[in-house]
């Protein structure tokens, strides 16, 4: 049967493709980790980042401020890598340990070679070459953005160091219910702005220009 989408009221599914969310959970907040949340969650658990590893998290949206709490919570050394000084105080208050304003050279000195992981949630054209010279050996750059340029990289930015440059999406049914699960035990949900559907376009809007914390959540009972 069709479902017509994200904005149907009720909808028929096979039990297979159903998740369990905890009733600790807000279900607004909940929402965007089935997007968000396992796009980051997925790879931080398949590259086993944890306590020892320095992560560093590029860009502090929709993406990275989920890679953020995740991150911290598996036990890492977090750093927000961002263009945006005035988001220090937000990725520290979402649990980052460091931030880095990419745009100062000295910040930027200071932290080459030095991350085991980089997870990439830029959708922006950016400067690979530069990123990869923060990764110490055998460090990895994990992409979650999705840019609409090709990725522009120089070979000895790879081959200094035995870098590696990595990607992936969202996660399957077993894994989102672990998410889910974590997230549960760690009260952990996504940081979102609660609107009515009349509000769709004004959203829309303020999305293009970056200005949400960090996403949008339409409240279906207003439709």
């Amino acid at each position: 049967m069709p479902t017509y989408g994200g904005y149907s009221n009720t909808i028929v599914v096979r039990e297979e493709f159903v998740l369990h969310i905890s009733d600790k959970l807000p279900l607004a907040a909940t929402a965007p980790l089935l997007c968000a949340g396992i796009t980051t969650y997925s790879p931080l658990r398949h590259w086993k980042v944890g306590k020892g590893h320095k992560l560093a998290v590029l860009g502090l949206g929709g993406l990275g401020h989920m890679g953020v709490k995740f991150g911290a919570a598996f036990g890492a050394e977090v750093t927000v890598l961002s263009t945006s000084p005035s988001k220090e105080a937000e990725a520290k208050a979402l649990g980052a340990h460091h931030f880095v304003v990419t745009s100062d050279p000295e910040q930027v000195k200071a932290v080459k070679g030095s991350f085991d992981f980089i997870l990439d949630t830029v959708s922006a054209e950016h400067d690979m070459d530069l990123y990869l010279s923060l990764l110490r050996t055998n460090g990895t750059i994990i992409g979650v953005g999705v840019p609409s340029e090709p990725y522009s990289i120089r070979p000895f930015s790879l081959l200094a160091g035995r870098k590696s440059m990595a990607g992936s999406g969202i996660g399957g049914i077993p894994e989102t219910q672990e998410m889910l699960d974590f997230c549960a035990e760690h009260n952990i949900v996504s940081d979102i702005e609660l609107i009515d559907i009349k509000d769709i376009t004004t959203a829309y809007e303020r999305m293009l220009k970056g200005d949400v914390r960090y996403r949008f959540v339409i409240d279906i009972a207003t439709l």
